[in-house]
C-alpha cells in the first residue's frame, strides 16, 4: 500500500509542477488539504478512512455509486495523486504576489518618501 501511494504522490508530483503556473494558489489549497488530509487518515486507518464514504444502500442510485467511486479513488492512491498536485500551486511563492506593473505609480500623488 505504502508503495502505491508513494508512486501516486509522484506522478502528482510531476504534474502538479507542470499545471503550477495555471492554476490559482487560493482555488487548489482547500481541496488539496482535503484530499491529502483523507489520504493520510486512510494511510492510518483504513476503516476510519472508510466510514467518511456513504456505503450503505440509499434510495438514490446516484449516492450509492459515488460512494464506491470514493472508495475506488481513495484505495488506489487517486485522491493522494490529485491532492499533491492541487498543492504544488499554494508552494510557489510569485504565485501569490501580483505582477509589478509600471502603471501603479502613476496612480501615485506623491512619491514614496517626500511628504509636505
Amino acid at each position: 500500500m505504502w508503495i502505491a501511494l508513494g508512486a501516486m504522490a509522484a506522478v502528482g508530483l510531476v504534474v502538479g509542477l507542470v499545471v503550477a503556473g495555471r492554476v490559482s494558489p487560493v482555488a487548489t489549497f482547500v481541496p488539496s488539504m482535503v484530499l491529502l488530509a483523507w489520504t493520510v487518515v486512510y494511510s492510518l486507518d483504513v476503516n476510519r478512512a472508510l466510514s467518511f464514504i456513504p456505503a450503505e444502500p440509499s434510495m438514490h442510485q446516484i449516492v450509492r455509486d459515488a460512494g464506491l467511486g470514493d472508495k475506488t479513488l481513495l484505495t488506489t492512491g487517486v485522491f493522494a495523486l490529485l491532492g499533491v498536485v492541487l498543492f504544488i500551486p499554494v508552494l510557489m511563492p510569485s504565485r501569490w504576489s501580483r505582477p509589478h506593473d509600471d502603471e501603479d505609480e502613476d496612480y501615485e500623488t506623491t512619491p514614496e518618501g517626500s511628504y509636505y
